[in-house]
C-alpha cells in the first residue's frame, strides 16, 4: 500500500511541475505581451525579491540547509545572475514562445560545446553525434520562422541568451565545487545581493518618468489590477517551480525527470501556437521534432555517460565524492528549475 502510496505522490509531484513550469513561461509572455510591461530589469528585480523570500522559505522548513558564504565570493554570482536571468527575459519579451523554448533546448548542447573550446573536454563520438542534431533542428527551427527572419535584434537576444546561460551554467557548477556549496545553498546566498544590484540598474536602464510619468515609463505605466496579479503569479510561479523540482528529484529517476522535461517543452511550444499565435509551419515542426529527438538523445548519452563514471569510480581503490540524482540532472534544468537542484 505504501508503495502505491508514494507512486501517486510522485505522479502528483510531476504533474505539479509540468503544470508550474509551464505556467510561468506563459506568465511571463502574458506580462511582456497582453499587459505591455515591458520593463524587463523591474520584472527581474520583482522575481528576484520572490526567489530570496521563497528560498528563505525553503530553507527554513528544510527542504535544504544554508551555507554562510563570504560577501566577496558571492557578488560576481550576483552579477552572472542578473545578467542571465535579464537575457532571458529580454528574449521571451522579444521573441516568440517557442523561439525562446527552442533556445533554451540549445543550452545544453552549449554547455558541452563551450566545454570543448574552454576546457578541451572530448566527448564520446555518440555525444557530438546527439549535438550536431539538436544544432540541425535549432537551425532549420529558427530559419524557417518568418518571425525570427525579420527580427534581427531578437535572433541577436535569443542567441546571447543562450550562450550566457551556458556559460553561467559551467561557472556556478565550478564555483559549487570551490565554495563545497549546492546550487540552492548559492542561490539563497547571492539573492540579497542581486536584489540590491537590480535596485540600482533599474533607474537607470529603465524609463523611470521620475519628472514626467507619462505612458511607456515604470512610474507611468498604468497598473491595472489584472496586470498586478500577473506579475505576482509569474513570480510565485518561480517559487512553485523550485518546490516542485525538490519533490519531483526526491522521488522520481533520472530518466523520468528528463522525460517529463520533454514533455513540458512540448507543452510550452503547443502554448506559443495556442495562446500566443505562434506560427508554425511544416518545416518549422520538423525543425523542432528533430532538435527535440537530438536533445533526447543527448541527454540520454550524458546521463549514461555519467553514471558508468560513477559505477567505475565505486570500484577504484579510492573513490571520489559520488553525485546525487540532482547533480546528474543539473546540466538539463531551465534556469528555474536548476536553482532548486
Amino acid at each position: 500500500m505504501s508503495g502505491k502510496t508514494n507512486g501517486y505522490l510522485a505522479a502528483l509531484y510531476c504533474l505539479f511541475n509540468i503544470i508550474v513550469a509551464s505556467a510561468i513561461v506563459f506568465a511571463n509572455k502574458a506580462v511582456f505581451s497582453f499587459f505591455n510591461f515591458k520593463f524587463v530589469f523591474a520584472l527581474t528585480l520583482i522575481h528576484t525579491i520572490f526567489t530570496w523570500a521563497g528560498m528563505s522559505l525553503l530553507a527554513c522548513v528544510g527542504f535544504f540547509l544554508p551555507k554562510r558564504i563570504p560577501a566577496h565570493q558571492l557578488l560576481p554570482l550576483a552579477i552572472g545572475y542578473i545578467g542571465y536571468i535579464v537575457l532571458c527575459n529580454l528574449s521571451l519579451n522579444l521573441n516568440s514562445v517557442g523561439f525562446y523554448q527552442i533556445m533554451k533546448v540549445a543550452v545544453a548542447p552549449s554547455v558541452l560545446l563551450l566545454e570543448i573550446v574552454m576546457f578541451h573536454k572530448i566527448p564520446s563520438l555518440m555525444v557530438v553525434c546527439s549535438v550536431v542534431v539538436v544544432c540541425a533542428g535549432v537551425t532549420v527551427a529558427t530559419v524557417t520562422d518568418p518571425v525570427v527572419v525579420k527580427n534581427s535584434s531578437g535572433l541577436f537576444v535569443g542567441i546571447a541568451a543562450t550562450l550566457i546561460t551556458a556559460l553561467y551554467q559551467i561557472w556556478v557548477g565550478s564555483k559549487q565545487k570551490e565554495l563545497d556549496a549546492n546550487s540552492s545553498q548559492l542561490l539563497l546566498a547571492y539573492t540579497p545581493q542581486a536584489t540590491l544590484l537590480l535596485s540600482v540598474l533599474v533607474p537607470i536602464f529603465e524609463p523611470m518618468g521620475w519628472r514626467d510619468q507619462e505612458e511607456g515609463t515604470l512610474l507611468g505605466f498604468t497598473y491595472t489590477f489584472q496586470c498586478i496579479l500577473a506579475i505576482a503569479i509569474s513570480a510565485i510561479l518561480g517559487v512553485l517551480v523550485s518546490l516542485s523540482t525538490f519533490l519531483v528529484i526526491g522521488s522520481t529517476s533520472s530518466l523520468s525527470y528528463n522525460i517529463i522535461g520533454h514533455f513540458k517543452t512540448v507543452i510550452i511550444l503547443s502554448g506559443g501556437v495556442l495562446f500566443f499565435d505562434d506560427i508554425t509551419s511544416w518545416k518549422r515542426f520538423a525543425g523542432i521534432c528533430v532538435a527535440m529527438a537530438g536533445i533526447g538523445w543527448y541527454t540520454q548519452m550524458t546521463i549514461m555517460g555519467s553514471t558508468q563514471s560513477l559505477s567505475q569510480g565505486s570500484k577504484s581503490p579510492s573513490p571520489g565524492p559520488l553525485k546525487t540524482k540532482a547533480e546528474l540532472l543539473a546540466p538539463f534544468l531551465p534556469e528555474t528549475e536548476r536553482a532548486a537542484a
